[in-house]
């Protein structure tokens, strides 16, 4: 079942059936009032901005709104600028990187080809201990003794 509600005309609240009083001025325009505080503000003519017990003052000021709606925190991103510094250029300091990145990457494949070719060779691991060889990586049972 649906409630048809009304709001009122000062304050905004919500007016359900049964509830509140109607007032119809002279120029045939109708208010709608939830209780007589609201009515005699409104004769008095009071500003509802300036009430902060009313829906107008707190939708104006922004109060409840954080409630309804999550702040979407914004991620930071640390941009990483090259400077130069004392001595070195920018050029300088970016060529040294750039030599010293390029050394790393050749070093660490020199380094697999020639643990590669040692466990082809020798059959030892990295480590130098002798190599698994078990169907599942485990020490093998020694073969069956001949009776």
């Amino acid at each position: 079942m649906v409630v048809k509600t009304e709001v009122c005309n000062f304050s905004g609240f919500k007016i359900y059936p049964g509830h509140g009083s109607r007032f119809a001025r002279t120029d045939e325009k109708v208010f709608n009032f939830i209780n007589g505080k609201s009515k005699a503000c409104q004769k008095m003519k009071r500003k509802p901005v300036k009430l902060n017990w009313t829906q107008l003052y707190r939708r104006v000021n922004k109060k409840g709104a954080q409630e309804e709606t999550v702040k979407r925190r914004t991620r930071k991103v640390n941009t990483v600028v090259m400077k130069p510094v004392e001595g070195a250029s920018l050029e300088v300091i970016k060529a040294k990187r750039n030599q010293q990145q390029r050394s790393k990457a050749t070093g660490a494949k020199a380094a697999n080809l020639k643990e590669i070719k040692a466990r082809k060779a020798g059959g030892k691991t990295k480590r130098g201990g002798a190599p698994l060889a078990g169907k599942r990586g485990g020490p093998q049972a020694p073969p069956p003794k001949k009776h």
